[in-house]
């Protein structure tokens, strides 16, 4: 299981001997700057997952920082400073940052924050590579990674073609796609005389994953035009 790295990025080293502490001693591995501009050019050489960012740093300041890194990337970051006023916790949150904890700190408290926002933080990231490679339609899941197509909580078994077609169809939903383009686009070849290819196909895998294939809840033809599955279900 790896460790999440956080870095501190905090003028007064003390501060940072402190925290780096607290952090080790829960396992996370430390990395520290003493303004901005070193707390920037780590990001670009260490993969991070928190920051604790003072304010008041000279060179780069802990906004201009803050700013600097919500242009590439999505990590919490906790601001830490001696200023209590609601403006300062006001401007570092509007800027990007995602909690404020006020000089003096309890640095368990400072902890069970920064614990707080690897969790939300982790957890988006599972749910975004979750959406990558699931698909959900109503009682429809596709996985991409595994090839599994599930019905009603039934798998539905596809050939590669067929499971093509699908995966074409559901990543564009509410889209009309022609038999031409399915075909282009799944066979990778010129679409000549393609249209019956594509029907005797969509008629296979409605069979498959519709309560009834005559009037199919998924795969809908736009006659005239080809087929599509609606954005809602």
């Amino acid at each position: 299981m790896t460790k999440e790295t956080i870095l501190i990025v905090d003028d007064e080293k003390e501060i940072r001997n402190l925290i780096a502490i607290y952090l080790k001693n829960e396992g996370y591995d430390i990395l520290e700057a003493s303004d901005g501009e070193e707390g920037l050019n780590l990001l670009k050489k260490h993969k991070v997952h928190l920051i604790v960012l003072d304010i008041m740093m000279p060179n780069v300041d802990g906004i201009e920082m803050c700013m600097k890194v919500r242009e590439i990337a999505e990590m919490p970051i906790i601001m830490l400073s001696a200023k209590s006023q609601d403006m300062d916790k006001i401007v570092g949150l509007s800027i990007g940052a995602d909690d404020y904890v006020t000089k003096p700190f309890n640095p368990l408290e400072l902890i069970a924050r920064i614990k707080s926002q690897l969790r939300r933080y982790i957890k988006m990231n599972r749910l975004d590579s979750m959406n990558e490679s699931e698909i959900e339609i109503g009682d429809l899941r596709i996985n991409t990674d595994t090839h599994e197509v599930i019905v009603n909580n039934e798998k539905v078994k596809l050939t590669p073609r067929e499971f093509s077609i699908l995966e074409l169809l559901a990543r564009n939903q509410g889209i009309v796609m022609s038999a031409e383009q399915i075909y282009e686009k799944v066979w990778k070849e010129e679409a000549i005389q393609s249209e019956n290819t594509v029907m005797v196909h969509i008629r296979k895998i409605r069979e498959r994953i519709e309560t009834n294939p005559r009037n199919p809840q998924y795969i809908k033809t736009v006659w005239g035009v080809g087929y599509k599955i609606e954005k809602d279900h």
